[in-house]
């Protein structure tokens, strides 16, 4: 087994706390240049949630990499989950959703000065376990008060869903079935059990994984109600070898979703930045977010986009089809699974996906900072946000007119303005930052320091 496999049983794969085994804008008058999705951080999981009412769609997306069979999951879950509440779907959906929310950087470039026209005005963890040692090890299961209370096969994954008394219990068939377990994991482990939780156990089945011909795992989903709006955090710190990022993907039809436990932050948006940082924007985007993380003293949540489906300003990816917002569970679209409650029935809609609104949360957690479970709640607040950063082209052509002279006499203000932007949102120095503008271009002439008797007789007209 491999050292970093070695580390850990628990941990949160998808970004559910996881015992694994391991309005709007007028006009959008640039384009968009680059994203920040999740590939630009280690030991990332996804976790997408459908929310309305008392029911969820959790749908867990996880970067395994190792040995298939040294892999699995334990989710806390709040009901025993029938077969059907257990789908495997496809990674493509989550990278979608990834890429239509990303923080996105966005590029300008400026008019000729000369030039009269009107504005227009933008609004705009995992944990290695050895294979099950097979039926022989469930003798006994009584005795420590665990019950196996259903077993399936769905997709690729052995699926067991477990309920238990007590967590010297539990750990204890967690080890004869494979898992090697962190310390810690019993005081976890039994906050769990006394709230009535259940737990949902996924291995790899090889056989059916060859079958699929795929060298990845696939997300898995669950469906279930329940009256509590929450993501289980906490079994992936227990032995977590620093902060894990979290990205949740809130899917709802009333609007923005929020944490009512911790601070939900907006991120610092619209900013005009230097132009060079089109070549360097994961390395600005990641040491932004490290920098508002550090400022909120490590305990928020953040937003990062917050918009309804059907449109976007301006798009990293296109928006999410019916047919994929459907397999993540927004079961209300047209052609969908029929809405059984009472006055939520509604008529058909042309266009694109009606009623779905989608927030984007990221989370830099570890146990010292985020001691409890995430938990949630939909606002019913519909105005869009999203994570945007602008580089703004200075006009290179010819222009003789005043309005041209005004115009270069100010850009250097405006330069520097984008050099203490950068500064303050990534804590990088400033003077570092200057001196790669000025390479790219956007150099700093030092203005001429007017005299104080000039300011008395005007000067050059003082004279004579």
């Amino acid at each position: 087994m491999k050292p970093l496999l070695k580390k850990t049983l628990i941990a949160a794969a998808s970004g559910l706390a996881a015992i694994a085994m391991t309005g709007g804008a007028v006009a959008f008058c640039g384009f968009y240049v680059a994203k920040a999705d999740t590939k630009l951080f280690n030991k990332a999981s996804k976790v997408a949630i459908m929310r309305d009412g008392d029911r969820t769609v959790m749908t867990l997306s996880n970067d395994y990499q190792g040995e298939l069979k040294e892999f699995a999951m334990v989710v806390p879950v709040p009901v025993v989950l029938e077969e059907g509440q257990i789908h495997v779907t496809e990674n493509a959906i989550i990278d979608h959703l990834d890429a239509y929310t990303s923080p996105r950087l966005v590029e300008y470039f400026d008019e000729d000065p000369c030039t009269v026209y009107d504005e227009i005005m933008v609004t705009g963890s995992r944990m290695p376990m050895a294979e099950a040692a097979g039926d022989a090890k469930k003798r006994g299961d009584a005795a420590l008060g665990v019950t196996v209370e259903a077993e399936y096969t769905v997709g690729e994954y052995d699926i067991q869903i477990l309920s238990a008394k007590e967590s010297g219990g539990l750990a204890t068939w967690l080890v004869q079935n494979g898992y090697k377990l962190p310390e810690g994991v019993d005081r976890v482990l039994g906050s769990y059990i006394r709230q009535g939780t259940k737990f949902f156990v996924a291995k790899v089945n090889l056989e059916e994984q060859a079958k699929t011909g795929l060298r990845y795992l696939r997300p898995l989903q669950i469906a279930f109600e329940s009256r509590r709006f929450m993501l289980p955090i906490r079994l992936g710190t227990v032995n977590a070898d620093g902060k894990q990022e979290l990205f949740i993907f809130a899917l709802t039809r009333n609007g923005r979703v929020e944490t009512t436990n911790y601070r939900t932050v907006k991120l610092p948006t619209g900013m005009d930045i230097p132009i060079y940082v089109k070549d360097e924007f994961g390395e600005f985007y990641k040491a932004m977010f490290a920098e508002q993380v550090d400022k909120e003293a490590q305990k928020a949540v953040f937003l990062e986009y917050a918009w309804d489906m059907n449109w976007c300003d301006p798009c990293a990816a296109d928006p999410l089809s019916n047919e994929e917002l459907r397999e993540l569970g927004v079961y209300w679209l047209d052609g969908g699974i029929a809405d059984d409650r009472p006055n939520m029935r509604r008529p058909p809609s042309p266009g694109g996906p009606q009623d779905v609104f989608v927030t984007r949360l990221h989370v830099s957690y570890d146990a010292a900072h985020f001691p409890e479970d995430l938990m949630f709640k939909t606002t019913g607040e519909r105005e869009n946000f999203q994570g945007r950063y602008v580089l703004r082209h200075p006009y290179k052509g010819e222009a003789k007119c005043d309005a041209a002279k005004e115009y270069r006499k100010e850009l250097p203000k405006r330069f520097e303005r984008e050099a203490q932007t950068l500064a303050a949102l990534t804590g990088w120095d400033i003077d570092d930052i200057r001196g790669k503008m000025k390479e790219s271009g956007q150099s700093f002439p030092p203005p001429k320091k007017e005299k104080w008797w000039e300011r008395i007789w005007g000067g050059e007209e003082g004279k004579g």
